[in-house]
């Protein structure tokens, strides 16, 4: 029986369907075009190619990794993020749509400017800076900082596969940690911390369980991290500058207080796409202030 590309996704996409895979269409497009190596964009032109016996036997590898519960992210090694291609693996969260809106905040601050330096904390495959980076003029610079080497590792690569040598530094540091005294000053600092409760991480999906437990633990109440960076990471902000967090759902307010307390001033949020608050920042008094 001949069979073509189109055959193949049709039938990957029922058994994802079936498997209750939520997203099983773009995931079946995305598995066919690894396992055939068809770039994305030319997956529609070359539905009718046909596919050999070999090309089948992958996809059914790839199928049954999937359906043991891998995210199809870690299969193909990249997912997309703010329009841009980003290599991720075992050791990164999954770049997610929601994290989009940290990055729209970023650019709406920093795009008056035609020179300014960004802190992306918790930087992961470094999707949030390098996305910011790629959108605002050459005299903007970042330094993309996360305490996992591994973590850094596929930053760096993702810094390279996106022409930002020259303007993206990647650093090892510990957010939890005081900053360090030789990284400078910055007018925006971006982070999307663990924040996710300990006890909750055992009932979440299990494709989100597979991400590494570092990019997902805050701590009991989730919220380790939002405590200690405002305070530790006041240092490297530069007067007038920003300090911007992602948040979980209901985190919201809970944040803003803990960036008050600690002197933050013009504290406000974002929401993402669907009207959750899903950005909170706040700001440290100019030197006219």
């Amino acid at each position: 029986m001949v069979r073509t590309v189109n055959d193949a996704y049709l039938d990957l996409r029922n058994e994802l369907r079936m498997a209750g895979v939520a997203g099983f269409q773009v995931e079946a497009q995305e598995l066919v075009c690894y396992a055939l190596n068809i770039p994305r964009e030319e997956f529609y032109s070359k539905r009718t190619n046909l596919v050999f016996e070999r090309d089948e036997m992958r996809i059914e590898r790839l199928l049954n990794q999937r359906l043991s519960g891998m995210p199809v992210q870690y299969i193909t090694g990249h997912w997309e993020f703010y329009s841009l291609d980003f290599e991720v693996s075992r050791d990164t969260l999954i770049p997610r749509a929601d994290t989009e809106t940290l990055v729209d905040a970023a650019i709406d601050e920093l795009q008056s400017r035609s020179r300014g330096r960004l802190l992306d904390l918790c930087t992961g495959s470094g999707c949030v800076g390098i996305s910011v980076l790629k959108n605002l003029d050459s005299g903007i610079t970042g330094v993309l900082a996360d305490k996992s080497s591994a973590a850094m590792h596929i930053a760096r690569k993702n810094i390279m596969r996106h022409y930002l040598t020259s303007r993206a530094y990647p650093v090892c540091i510990d957010a939890l940690q005081p900053a360090p005294d030789n990284i400078g000053k910055f007018n925006f600092i971006t982070c999307n911390p663990p924040y996710i409760p300990t006890e909750e991480i055992e009932t979440l999906d299990r494709e989100v369980r597979q991400e590494p437990r570092m990019a997902l633990d805050g701590g009991a109440d989730g919220l380790d991290f939002y405590r200690v960076i405002p305070k530790t990471f006041r240092s490297a902000l530069a007067p007038g500058g920003t300090l911007a967090f992602e948040v979980g759902l209901g985190q919201c307010y809970r944040v803003m207080d803990i960036l008050e307390r600690e002197g933050y001033i013009n504290i406000r949020t974002k929401n993402d796409l669907v009207g959750i608050e899903r950005v909170v920042m706040g700001s440290v008094p100019s030197e006219s202030d």
